[in-house]
């Protein structure tokens, strides 16, 4: 099973026209397969996970940038809203799942049963651990059904974070992305680390695996997903 301690070190494309050049090499190819997608009726989801400033944001945007607009959905997670919270906690994602031809991109996922709701004791301790029981059946019915569900979670260091939040905090265009809350999540660092170690022993399956991207290198995280999401989808159909 693969643990935060797996991603020691951090790749990096320090050459801008390398870092392009993949980009474009992996994103045409991502066109391709969207096309082929669309002919023949398949969907597929792409899940984020990660610290927060890992740069989940910046690689969706380089896997949807170069797509068809119309065959694909962002969906960016949030807390539930309270007609959702009345409802079992995988009920909204159900909402969202793709029709055919289309793929959906969820920032954040239903992971954050086992991870925040896990920490700031919104879920009791019986409904998180039962949660990893739930979360590989609803993969598993979506797998089973032709779905394939990439995973990913994005990894930076904790000193790498602390430079992200400090210059955001300093960038006017970038400051309405920090706020207490992160701040906040940022001194719990170590529970965390074991909730997603948990999180990677129980939900990495052979359904729907977990790929684990080393994130403080920018260029090489964004091209890394996109080439990963290629590669499954290409040995999918």
């Amino acid at each position: 099973m693969p643990q935060l301690d797996d991603i020691k070190k951090h790749p990096e494309l320090k050459d801008k026209d390398e870092y392009e050049k993949q980009l474009e090499k992996y994103q045409l190819r991502m066109l391709r397969l969207q096309q082929k997608m669309h002919q023949r009726g398949r969907r597929a989801i792409v899940a984020f996970e990660g610290w927060d400033a890992a740069g989940k944001g910046g690689a969706i945007r380089r896997l949807t940038e170069s797509l068809d607009p119309r065959g694909f959905k962002v969906y960016p997670i949030a807390a539930p809203r309270p007609d959702e919270q009345a409802r079992h906690y995988l009920w909204r994602f159900w909402q969202k799942i793709p029709v055919p031809g289309e793929i959906a991109v969820f920032d954040r996922t239903w992971y954050g049963r086992v991870l925040v709701e896990r920490i700031e004791k919104f879920a009791s301790k019986d409904e998180w651990r039962r949660a990893y029981d739930e979360i590989n059946q609803f993969e598993k019915q979506l797998t089973d059904d032709g779905c394939p569900v990439i995973k990913f979670f994005l990894h930076i260091t904790k000193k790498e974070q602390l430079r992200r939040f400090e210059e955001r905090e300093k960038n006017p265009y970038k400051n309405w992305k920090i706020g207490p809350e992160d701040w906040r999540n940022r001194k719990k660092w170590k529970e965390y680390e074991k909730a997603i170690d948990d999180m990677f022993e129980r939900t990495d399956t052979g359904t729907a695996p977990w790929i684990l991207v080393a994130a403080n290198r920018k260029w090489y995280a964004r091209t890394e997903v996109l080439k990963k999401v290629v590669e499954h989808l290409e040995s999918w159909w």
